[in-house]
C-alpha cells in the first residue's frame, strides 16, 4: 500500500560528500529525514554503527560538542545548539546508534526541535538489520509517541508534520488494512502542511510525490477492497505525481537518486518514453554514495535494458 511505499522512499538522507570531512554529510539545511519514507535501511549501518567507533573530523562547533562529550561523558552540559548540531552531524554521518543515545536523554523534553529528531532516530534505530521484531515494533511505536509530542508543542514545525506523516505509515503496517488506509488522507494532510510551513523542503515534496504515485499505480482489485472499506478511497494520477516529483527537483536539484528514478518511472506509467529514458539516464549517472542509490542506479539500469 501506499504506506508502506512510502517507508521505503523515506529511506535515507539525501547526501553528499562534505568537503574535508570523511563522513557523508546531508544536503542543505532540510534534509530532515529521511531519509528516511524510510529507511529501507541501506548503508546507514555497515560497520559504522557501533557507539565506541570514533567520529571523523568535523569542523567549528559540531566538532567542540563531539569533544566535549568525549572527554566529559556529559551530554548535559551541552548547549541547546550544541545537542542540536551535534545531532544533525551524527545523522548526517550515518551514526544511528549513537545519535539515539545522545537524544534519548531528552525524551521528556518539551522542545520539539529535540523531540522530532528523537522520533527519526528511533524510527532509523527500528530499521536497522540487527533489530529484532519486537524491538522493531516498540521503537516504531516510540518514534510515533515522540513526534506526537513535537507537534503538540510546536504545531508550527514543518519537521514535525513531516515525520508525523512517515512515522504514521510506520505504526500502520502494525495495525491492519483498514486504519492503514484511514491513515492515508491524515498522512497527505501532515505531507502539506510540511511544504506550507517550509515550501524549500524538497524532500517533503519528494514523499508526497511518492504518495500520489503509490495510489496512482494501485491495481484495481485494491481499489475496490479499498472502496468497500472506505465510500471515497484516497486516489491520485501521475500526473499528480510528477508535478511534485518535478517540483522537488526544481527546489534542490539532483537532491536525490530517488526522485530521478521516479522521474523516470512516472513518465514510463505516462507513456512518454522520451522522457522516461531522459530521467532514467540521469539515475543511472547519479554516484552511488549508499546503498539505496546502488540499488536505485540497478532499477534504472534494468528499466532502460526494457526500454531499449
Amino acid at each position: 500500500m501506499a504506506g508502506r511505499i512510502i517507508t521505503r522512499c523515506v529511506s535515507r538522507a539525501v547526501v553528499e560528500f562534505g568537503s574535508g570531512a570523511n563522513c557523508v554529510k546531508s544536503r542543505g539545511t532540510n534534509r530532515n529525514y529521511w531519509t528516511a519514507l524510510r529507511r529501507t535501511s541501506t548503508a546507514l549501518t555497515s560497520g559504522r554503527a557501533a557507539f565506541l567507533l570514533g567520529l571523523p573530523a568535523l569542523s567549528c562547533l559540531g566538532y567542540a560538542a563531539y569533544r566535549k562529550v568525549q572527554s566529559s561523558a556529559v551530554v548535559c552540559a551541552l548547549e541547546r545548539g550544541e545537542v542540536l548540531e551535534l545531532a544533525d552531524y551524527l545523522y548526517s554521518c550515518a551514526e544511528t546508534e549513537k545519535l539515539y543515545q545522545l537524544l534519548v536523554q531528552y525524551k521528556d523534553s518539551n522542545d520539539a526541535e529535540f523531540l522530532w529528531r528523537l522520533a527519526r532516530a528511533s524510527r532509523d534505530l527500528s530499521l536497522l538489520p540487527n533489530i529484532e521484531a519486537g524491538q522493531k515494533k516498540q521503537l516504531t511505536f516510540e518514534a510515533f509517541e515522540y513526534v506526537k509530542k513535537a507537534l503538540e508543542k510546536d504545531d508550527l514545525c514543518s519537521a514535525a508534520h513531516k515525520w508525523y506523516a512517515v512515522c504514521l505509515s510506520d505504526v500502520g503496517d502494525y495495525e491492519g488494512v483498514k486504519v492503514k488506509i484511514g491513515n492515508s488522507y491524515i498522512i497527505r494532510d501532515h505531507l502539506e502542511r510540511a511544504i506550507e510551513l517550509n515550501p524549500k523542503d524538497a524532500t517533503s515534496i519528494h514523499i508526497l510525490g511518492y504518495w500520489c504515485f503509490a495510489f496512482a499505480e494501485l491495481p484495481w482489485y485494491q481499489r475496490k477492497v479499498a472502496a468497500v472499506i472506505f465510500s471515497s478511497p484516497p486516489e491520485s494520477t501521475y500526473e499528480e505525481a510528477l508535478a511534485f516529483f518535478l517540483k522537488a527537483e526544481e527546489v534542490d536539484p539532483n537532491f536525490y537518486s530517488k526522485n530521478l528514478l521516479m522521474l523516470g518511472k512516472t513518465y514510463l506509467a505516462m507513456k512518454d518514453k522520451e522522457k522516461a529514458l531522459l530521467w532514467l539516464t540521469k539515475t543511472k549517472e547519479y554516484p552511488a554514495h549508499t546503498l539505496e542509490d546502488k540499488e536505485v542506479h540497478n532499477e534504472a539500469v534494468d528499466l532502460l535494458k526494457k526500454l531499449g
